[in-house]
């Protein structure tokens, strides 16, 4: 967003805005198309799964790109540890406005990123009537992030759990 803000001329918060606004509704019409089930009944499991692979997909797919732009004048990563660094410091905040809160490792290969004020789940009222649409909306943040891994080198499966949402 920030690379693409320079490009264009738009104010860098009119575009996080158009980017926040673009993915709830990307999460909105994939979600009444799984409510539809396709043939007007109620969404099977598979038809829900169907639906995160789309955004996990389109999301792995802009992670790729976005990354590849970000760090075409950058020299290479030497390790794991420091593209996720990368991750955590520049790509976040490129993306969402602000460095993760904590980053936590055990040192085998296995990274937690906590994101205690996650922008994209702002929006959505508080609550725990709304926890269980949340995997919707991580869904292409998690397919950015292992998009944007990929590309660096670092095969990984993300994942997103969201125990309350931020306020």
């Amino acid at each position: 967003l920030q690379a693409a803000t320079a490009d264009s001329g738009i104010p860098a918060a009119g575009a996080e805005v158009a980017f926040q606004f673009l993915h709830s509704e990307l999460v909105s019409f994939l979600l009444r198309e799984q409510l539809q089930g396709g043939g007007g009944g109620p969404a099977t499991v598979q038809q829900c799964r169907a639906q995160l692979s789309k955004l996990e997909t389109m999301g792995f797919r802009v992670g790729q790109a976005y990354v590849e732009k970000m760090t075409k004048d950058l020299p290479r990563f030497r390790d794991d540890l420091e593209i996720v660094k990368f991750l955590c410091k520049d790509f976040w905040a490129s993306l969402f406005k602000k460095q993760v809160d904590n980053l936590k490792t055990n040192h085998q290969g296995v990274y937690v990123v906590i994101d205690e004020k996650f922008s994209l789940l702002v929006p959505m009222a508080r609550g725990k009537q709304y926890l269980d649409r949340c995997h919707l909306y991580t869904a292409f943040p998690c397919g950015l992030i292992r998009g944007a891994l990929t590309n660096l080198g670092l095969r990984a499966i993300v994942t997103a759990e969201v125990e309350e949402l931020p306020e």
